[in-house]
This record gives structure tokens, C-alpha cells and sequence, in this order.
């Protein structure tokens, strides 16, 4: 069955000033250019907020590491930020901010596995932008706002590109899925169109799921007379 979810807004908010004040701390800092410059042009560099050991060099979203996530020095003194990172009750892989600076875009491209249906899922979390960035998801213009929570399905097609007078700054988590997560996405969409039931759950196992939730009282949205 296709995933049919591609984003969701989740619904937390956090507070667009408090985000401000740690990017502030963290701005003057060392960015970190991203490593995969065919898919870019311009600026687009980031900063590690959790990364094995803490080690503040490693970037990557995808961590194949044994050493344990840890972290880094550009979080210690962004207590705000660790607030927001610890609201996720979900097992971290990587936490970063990323900057795309003015007038520079992202190429359109897929990122590997970094879907729902893959057990693992990207959060961004817009701090600073303006109504010059475009962020296009399989077709689609996305509207994302200072403060706002997004699920952004990375194995679609994605792009963005910034026009505007101020860098664009989200803060992205990649997160492991997990109960937790289940409850949540769950209780906003049908399971079957964030899962691809081929390869990640029989029939079987998705009822057994429901069921597990409706007697937890969790509400499983009805979806009826759709694909």
C-alpha cells in the first residue's frame, strides 16, 4: 500500500522568541557546510546539537556510530532548546540546526529512509524565515512558521529556496519511532496512510495495534469510502 502522508503539522508550538534567544547564542559560532554540495548552491551549513560522543564535528543525520548520542557544546547553554528536543518522548538519532542563507537553495532531491514507514522520522521546527522561502515537498508548497512542528516525509522529493533578507533556520530532529510515536501519529491520520503495510506491518499486526489503542483509549480516526 503507498504512503499517502507526506507532512503533518504536529500540534505542539514553541515559543518563537525563546527559540530566537538560543540561535542568538549559537549564531556567531562555527557552522558546519553541508557535506553533500551538488545538492546545494549558496549557503547551507549546520550546527550539531546532539551527535555521537557530542562531538560537535559530526553533522550527520544518518549515524552509524556505536559511541553514545551525547549533547554537544553548542547545547549547553541553550536551555530552551534542550526543553523542546526532551518533548519528543521518542529515541534520538541526530539533532541539528540548519541554516540556509540568503539567497541560496536546496536542489531538489530524496533523502534515504527518513520516512514514518521506515521506523524513524524528521521533525522540523522553523525558527527563523521569511515569505521568500519556498519549501516544496513533492510538488507541494509548504507554509512552515516561526515556532510551528512539522513531520516532513524526506523520501519525497524536496526542495527549498530562500530569496528573502534573513537566513532560514530550522532546528531538525531525527527520531526513532517508538510508542510514543505510534499514540501521536496515529491519533491524527489513518495508520495505513503513514505505513506501507508491504514492508512494515501484516494486516494482523495493524489490527492488533488498533485494538491495543482503542483499549488505551486512544481514538483511531475512521477513513471511511478513501484509498
Amino acid at each position: 500500500m503507498e504512503v499517502k502522508t507526506k507532512y503533518l503539522q504536529l500540534p505542539f508550538h514553541f515559543d518563537e522568541q525563546k527559540l530566537k534567544n538560543d540561535l542568538e547564542i549559537i549564531f556567531n559560532g562555527k557552522w558546519s557546510p553541508m557535506l553533500y554540495k551538488h545538492n546545494y548552491e549558496g549557503g547551507w551549513k549546520s550546527v550539531a546539537l546532539y551527535a555521537p560522543d557530542g562531538n560537535p564535528e559530526n553533522i550527520f543525520a544518518y549515524n552509524d556510530s556505536r559511541n553514545e548520542l551525547k549533547p554537544t557544546p553548542s547545547l549547553r547553554d541553550c536551555h530552551y532548546l534542550q526543553e523542546v528536543i526532551g518533548s519528543f518522548k521518542a529515541p534520538i538519532l541526530s539533532a541539528r540546526l540548519l541554516r540556509l542563507s540568503v539567497g541560496s537553495i536546496i536542489k531538489p532531491h530524496k533523502d534515504f529512509k527518513m520516512g514514518y514507514e521506515d521506523n524513524n522520522f524528521r521533525i522540523h521546527i522553523p525558527i527563523t524565515t521569511n515569505d521568500q522561502v519556498s519549501f516544496v515537498l513533492d510538488n507541494e508548497k509548504l507554509s512552515l512558521l516561526p515556532g510551528q512542528c512539522w513531520y516532513i516525509n524526506a523520501n519525497f522529493t524536496h526542495s527549498v529556496s530562500n530569496f528573502g533578507k534573513e537566513d532560514r533556520v530550522h532546528l531538525v530532529i531525527d527520531l526513532e519511532r517508538n510508542s510514543w510515536s505510534d499514540e501521536l501519529f496515529f491519533s491524527l491520520v489513518p495508520i495505513e496512510t503513514l505505513t506501507n503495510c508491504n514492508n512494515q506491518m501484516s494486516s494482523e499486526m495493524t489490527e492488533n495495534l488498533i485494538a491495543q489503542f482503542k483499549k488505551s483509549g486512544v481514538e483511531i480516526p475512521e477513513h471511511e469510502g478513501k484509498d
